[in-house]
């Protein structure tokens, strides 16, 4: 997340469910705990019943928050058709599986992001993340103080989904027009979604209008993906789309997509940059540790806990990577990773 967030984030208290016209409300859903505060999740009405666009997070309060604002938009969770994911992350897949509980209707995501949560589920079964973990983040760099905080609590997986939604797809909402826009970075699968008779675009976390969404990289290490190249990627997908309105799943609606990703991308290229000039003037190899502590986040490194350190890091691992790709800097050191300005 960028400086910009703490500044720009609205409460819970001031949201409230709202028709927002041609069949599509605005529920707010709470995340109990959560300085991020709340998902929205939309429902497009249809003659077969309503699809929600995320569900929200999986905790019995946000649970009653949906089943209510759902009823003061005059939808029943039983007559809910199906749950379209944009992401598995818990804020948006946590709730769908109750959903179909209550409804018999159907979960629908991208292919990429099913396969993370079928993967969720195997390593639950196998209880295996906190020693993953741990080589990841001593991998990076992290300090043996530090690792046994940095680890992150594993929420319970989300629902598997019945189907999956390849790029260009229609969502099945009989007499509307809910096409899937494959646009990865924030997850492999991440998808927006475009109601062509609305003229309007659900961002998911792709784009958001005062903050930009976590782009990490995990394990941090990797070679075999470059998720901030695809997001940037993404982004000009969505560019495409010109001044149409947004939804996206935090914050608020806004006008002009196109503009916000233009926004969104420049400041990563910016992050980017300045890293680059960090590590030029350190004039050594790095961890991605100590180049995660040069970064400029919400707050100061050494103000930020060590779980929030460990997000940080997984975000300047996305970014050492994309510089890795363009052949700005290389691998010296493999345990712990290092990175050097290429010379």
């Amino acid at each position: 997340m960028s400086e910009r967030d703490v500044r720009t984030r609205r409460a819970y208290s001031a949201q409230k469910v709202t028709d927002l016209g041609d069949g599509v409300w605005s529920v707010p859903v709470p995340i109990p705990g959560n300085p991020l505060g709340y998902t929205l999740v939309y429902a497009v009405e249809s003659p077969t019943g309503p699809v929600l666009i995320d569900a929200g997070w999986n905790h019995p309060e946000a649970f009653q928050a949906l089943e209510s604002g759902l009823g003061q938009a005059g939808i029943s969770l039983a007559d809910v058709r199906g749950v379209v994911v944009t992401h598995y992350h818990p804020d948006h897949a946590g709730l769908a599986g109750q959903v179909r509980e209550a409804s018999g209707g159907w979960i629908a995501m991208h292919e990429a992001d099913a396969e993370m949560v079928r993967m969720f589920h195997d390593m639950a079964a196998s209880d295996d993340r906190p020693r993953m973990q741990t080589d990841m983040l001593r991998r990076a760099g992290a300090s043996p103080e530090e690792l046994p905080a940095a680890i992150m609590d594993a929420p319970t997986p989300p629902a598997i989904p019945d189907v999956h939604l390849a790029d260009g797809a229609l969502v099945d909402v009989p007499g509307r027009r809910l096409r899937t826009v494959w646009t990865p970075g924030h997850s492999p699968g991440h998808i927006c979604l475009h109601l062509e008779d609305g003229d309007r675009v659900f961002t998911g976390d792709h784009v958001l209008p005062g903050i930009t969404p976590h782009i990490g990289m995990y394990p941090y290490d990797r070679t075999d993906i470059d998720p901030l190249s695809e997001f940037l990627t993404s982004l000009d997908k969505i560019a495409t789309f010109g001044p149409l309105e947004a939804l996206p799943a935090h914050e608020w609606t806004f006008s002009d997509v196109a503009a916000r990703a233009g926004e969104i991308a420049e400041h990563h290229e910016e992050k980017l940059t300045k890293l680059l000039a960090s590590m030029t003037e350190a004039d050594r190899p790095l961890t991605i540790w100590t180049a995660a502590s040069l970064m400029t986040w919400n707050r100061r490194w050494e103000d930020l806990a060590p779980m929030l350190r460990g997000m940080a890091a997984g975000e300047a691992a996305a970014h050492l990577r994309t510089l890795e790709v363009r052949g700005l800097v290389r691998r010296t050191g493999g345990d712990p990773v290092t990175f050097v300005v290429h010379s």
